[in-house]
């Protein structure tokens, strides 16, 4: 999620998350370490009980030394979890905390067994395999635009910047792929969901998922400009997915929304299919 989705409308994102990991069957943790602010965890627990979510636990995880003091109560509550979601704030709070961590690796372990992962701003970032840090907006990709750290990599050889349009993040997010062309680059938007099943990309929201892929990459002069010089990059490719559209990671291809009939007469855009078992949410 790009961050600023909509909490007090149709809650579309929030809404499909939580049928997501089981609609009134859901059990939820939230993980609110990349905010600064203490009641941000309860706010989305509030929301999502709104939603009719069965259980909502918020994991009291501030600091690294609270991720390394994680007891066997905390990590039970992720073994019967169907989902957890990550809020916005700093990624950095996020990694720095949990990396190497039990608790770290009790999540990627569920995660692997079929356990919903979602995050909104900083926690979308910190899915990323190769995750963006910290950094500034701009059109241009320039060298001084961002730093990188390893993610939490629920979302392999992918990188997520959030806020997208609103902050300006094209260049940055460009900047990162010059550095290594393999990763798929995702600018998500606010109120803006990425929604990744197996292979398949699917958007929902208000906004846009920008998707760039450099892998054609056939030259660039990032390693020999300096911090402020605009970078030189040629054959990007460049798609703009809006809601319904998806995207095939393994060939790397947008694809249209699919017509859907409806009560057999009218067609509405939709995906083709609802996820059975949505892997990660960005």
């Amino acid at each position: 999620m790009g961050g600023a989705e909509d909490k007090i409308r149709e809650r579309v994102i929030l809404r499909h998350f939580v049928e997501a990991c089981g609609g009134p069957d859901a059990h939820l943790v939230i993980l609110a370490t990349a905010s600064e602010l203490p009641e941000t965890g309860e706010r989305y627990a509030d929301l999502f009980y709104q939603l009719e979510a069965d259980a909502v636990d918020v994991l009291r995880v501030r600091t690294r030394e609270d991720a390394l003091a994680a007891d066997e109560e905390t990590l039970d509550l992720l073994e019967y979890a169907t989902g957890l979601f990550m809020t916005g704030g700093s990624q950095l709070r996020i990694t720095s905390a949990l990396g190497g961590t039990r608790l770290a690796e009790a999540i990627q372990r569920r995660h692997r067994a079929g356990m919903v992962v979602a995050g909104t701003s900083a926690g979308a970032a910190a899915i990323s395999e190769h995750m963006i840090s910290m950094g500034d907006g701009g059109a241009t990709p320039r060298r001084r635009l961002v730093q990188m750290a390893k993610g939490l990599g629920f979302a392999p050889n992918v990188v997520i910047d959030q806020h997208f349009r609103r902050r300006d993040r094209l260049g940055r997010l460009l900047t990162a792929l010059s550095y290594n062309p393999e990763p798929l680059g995702l600018g998500i938007d606010e109120d803006t969901a990425a929604v990744i099943d197996g292979d398949v990309l699917h958007v929902l929201g208000s906004g846009a998922v920008t998707v760039v892929d450099a892998a054609g990459l056939r030259y660039s002069d990032a390693d020999g400009v300096d911090q402020t010089q605009p970078i030189a990059m040629l054959g990007i490719k460049l798609d703009f997915l809006t809601s319904g559209c998806r995207y095939d990671l393994s060939r790397r291809l947008g694809l249209p929304p699919v017509a859907r009939e409806v009560r057999g007469a009218a067609a509405s855009m939709a995906p083709e299919r609802e996820p059975e078992t949505v892997e990660s949410w960005t």
